[in-house]
């Protein structure tokens, strides 16, 4: 059995995202009507550039306490994100 789990890759992401934080802050933006009308506005110059817009709507996290400037949260999977978003309009 060891031969067997050592085979198996440790998946190191979270439902296709870098990790827990960077899903989240996706989750909320996209499923949120407000915030997914903030990050068409102003999502357009990527995530760093959103986050101030993102705490002044709506505090400093996610309804599920993630904070929107948390240095875990993968900001280029974030900002591909944004680009297919406001592409996609």
């Amino acid at each position: 059995m060891q031969a067997l789990t050592s085979m198996i890759e440790e998946r190191t992401d979270f439902n296709g995202w870098a990790n827990y934080e960077t899903w989240n802050v996706s989750l909320w933006i996209n499923n949120d009507e407000a915030m997914y009308r903030l990050a068409r506005i102003k999502g357009h110059s990527g995530y760093d550039h959103l986050i101030p817009a993102l705490e002044a709507s709506f505090g400093q996290m996610t309804p599920d306490g993630v904070r929107w400037m948390d240095p875990t949260i993968d900001t280029d999977e974030m900002d591909e994100m944004l680009e297919e978003l406001c592409d996609n309009g």
